[in-house]
């Protein structure tokens, strides 16, 4: 099962210095049965940018709460894909996250399919994200407006060889 993590900059330099994204259990997003239910129209890679799209807006989550601490983050969502076992996921029942799945093992650096990050184009909208999303998440339009304009922007694709590049040039 393809599963998307969510990650920032920060966090995926502390992934490579330490061979792995853990420690278990980690929360990620996937083609799950609740989602694929609920979105039927869906073929599998619409779906798969379903899971994706909900993981990079836990990087903004993930973002909100590195600033709330005073830690310095680039703003830039970050995910990160790994090919996984069904017997290491589980699928939540969470109506509103659909896609939510928990990871039940550690996943070293070598089993990671691939890095998505945004441009660094994206920063502005990106930025006004992370303020907006707390507001979006309590419901409030006008941030969630705000939120999609992050969201417009694609995530840009990495091969997992190409991350100690691309962590040089945060």
């Amino acid at each position: 099962m393809r599963v998307y993590l969510p990650c920032t900059l920060a966090a995926l330099a502390e992934v490579v210095a330490a061979g792995e994204l853990g420690p278990a259990p980690l929360t990620g997003f996937a083609v799950t049965p609740a989602l694929v239910e609920w979105y039927a129209s869906g073929d599998t890679e619409e779906l798969e940018y379903v899971a994706l799209t909900e993981a990079a807006r836990a990087s903004l989550r993930m973002l909100a709460a590195d600033r709330a601490d005073g830690v310095e983050v680039a703003a830039r969502r970050v995910v990160v894909a790994a090919d996984m076992p069904d017997s290491a996921v589980t699928a939540g029942v969470d109506l509103e996250e659909r896609a939510r799945v928990r990871l039940l093992k550690s996943v070293p650096i070598a089993e990671l399919a691939s890095v998505h990050v945004d441009d660094p184009a994206a920063v502005p909208d990106v930025e006004a994200a992370v303020a907006a999303i707390a507001a979006a998440d309590r419901g409030d339009d006008d941030a969630r407006f705000v939120v999609d304009g992050a969201e417009d922007h694609e995530l840009m694709w990495y091969a997992t060889q190409e991350i100690p590049d691309l962590l040089g040039r945060r």
